[in-house]
């Protein structure tokens, strides 16, 4: 159960982490909305792949590499920064029990994508500009998945804002550690999905007309989601912890600081050198093109192919009601 008394009075959604049974095993709604977002993410990149000079079936096998290290970045992180010490086992087969960080699957996904894209010999800079969009796809839909959970929530609100919330586990969660729990909180994982909205709506446009450098989008998704991360973070009652420091917080002003930084002295720069976009460069449109006359070719072949199957058909069946006349 989740309400939202100060804007729905007297309204409860009444919700359930598990979705439905599967031959006996439980399938929870948090990783059917990870796994959708992982999905529109990736989808989104193969699509626009030629936007960065780069073929869409290495988008889509590099991000499966990707998605593989992004989920054991997401779990070592949390597993290093977890209040509560785990065991080898619990550590590695707990997964299903929670306990998954989004700056640990950032770096991992990054790390993974970054070494799948060299052994491929993919440029990873065109490349990252698809990865910060995709992520934050990622963010914004995958972060319904807390709601469902009940968690990613924040501290008490002063108790009037029309979006306070507030549910049963919630509630429980409060009193476990001495605070009222029928005090309503901030909804944290409402506040990134709808700054993720913002930013990817924001940095899709701008890569259409303004990118001027390979990365350059990458770039600015970190100054985005860091700055709106270390924020929300803040708010934040469940935050990982090193020491008294938010880890999370850190590495969000750290990595948004940064970015700034680099961004701002390449956009400056770059241009007084006569900078060329991998996607104007002869290799790229080479690559591109050879890649659509070898689709045409085996269109081409595929529909040959029909062809003389149609007429075996109706030479051994010249009365055959099922051919096409």
């Amino acid at each position: 159960m989740i309400e939202f008394p100060n804007l729905f009075s007297g309204i409860s959604i009444d919700i359930s982490r598990r979705a439905f049974s599967l031959f006996g095993l439980e399938v929870y709604w948090y990783g059917i909305i990870i796994t959708a977002a992982v999905v529109l993410g990736i989808a989104y990149g193969v699509k626009l792949a030629d936007r960065a000079g780069i073929l869409s079936d290495d988008v889509f096998e590099i991000a499966f590499w990707g998605v593989l290290c992004g989920v054991i970045g997401a779990r070592t992180y949390y597993v290093i920064f977890s209040p509560s010490k785990m065991s080898l086992a619990t550590a590695i087969f707990g997964i299903r029990d929670g306990g998954l960080a989004v700056y640990g699957g950032l770096i991992g996904a990054v790390l993974g994508g970054f070494i799948a894209a060299r052994i491929k010999r993919v440029k990873f800079l065109p490349l990252s500009d698809l990865i910060g969009l995709g992520f934050l796809i990622g963010h914004c839909v995958g972060r319904w998945g807390n709601f469902f959970n009940q968690e990613a929530y924040g501290a008490a609100t002063a108790g009037n804002l029309p979006w306070g919330m507030t549910g049963d586990k919630i509630m429980s969660d409060l009193a476990l550690i001495g605070v009222d729990p029928f005090a309503l909180v901030h909804p944290c994982f409402l506040y990134e999905s709808i700054w993720c909205l913002l930013g990817f709506i924001s940095l899709h446009l701008y890569a259409k007309k303004l990118r001027s450098f390979d990365g350059e989008v990458f770039l600015l998704y970190l100054v985005w989601y860091g700055s709106g991360r270390a924020w929300i973070e803040s708010l934040r009652a469940d935050s990982l912890m090193a020491g008294g420091v938010r880890v999370s917080q850190v590495l969000a002003v750290l990595s948004a600081v940064f970015a700034l930084g680099l961004f701002l002295y390449l956009k400056t720069t770059l241009p007084k050198k006569n900078y060329v976009m991998y996607k104007d460069t002869e290799e790229s449109r080479q690559l591109i093109n050879e890649n659509k006359t070898r689709i045409k070719l085996e269109k081409e072949k595929e529909k040959a192919k029909d062809s003389l199957r149609k007429t075996k058909r109706e030479l051994t069946d010249p009365f055959d009601d099922t051919v096409d006349n």
